[in-house]
């Protein structure tokens, strides 16, 4: 199965904030979107960094309070790694648990296209072991 498909189910929308944000401010934002991380970007297509739950409290463990009135850009990962439609989700599974990351910015064509979180890739691999577990049942009880 390619990205694409995750991407088809689920909606390109992507939830950004700026890089000048304040850490509270993201805070807010993965609340209000619902989501484990914020890809930051300027203008929605470039993808400058990504800012996750975990990017947060550590650096409330290490810094206090305080980190919440700093911007984004202090605590984000700058090194972030992406996937394009066309990549497979196994390879994506691969690289998910080889860097430790929980969500990963798709690009296609250089712009932000949407974003896969491991529980998309679980999901959809649950989704391939049901239709091969319906395929093998028809076929046994074919014969």
């Amino acid at each position: 199965m390619q990205i694409s498909a995750i991407l088809k189910s689920k909606g390109p929308s992507v939830a950004t904030i700026g890089r000048d944000a304040t850490v509270a401010a993201a805070v807010a934002e993965l609340a209000r979107h619902n989501v484990g991380a914020l890809v930051v970007s300027s203008d929605g297509r470039a993808v400058e960094g990504i800012i996750s739950e975990r990017d947060v409290t550590r650096a409330l463990d290490r810094l206090g309070g305080t980190i919440l009135d700093k911007p984004v850009h202090m605590i984000m990962s700058s090194e972030v790694r992406t996937v394009s439609p066309d990549e497979k989700v196994e390879s994506l599974a691969v690289m998910m648990t080889e860097y430790r990351i929980r969500h990963v910015p798709v690009l296609e064509d250089g712009a932000l296209a949407g974003i896969v979180s491991i529980g998309d890739v679980v999901k959809s691999r649950i989704e391939e072991l049901e239709e091969d577990r319906d395929a093998l049942f028809k076929y046994i009880n074919a014969r």
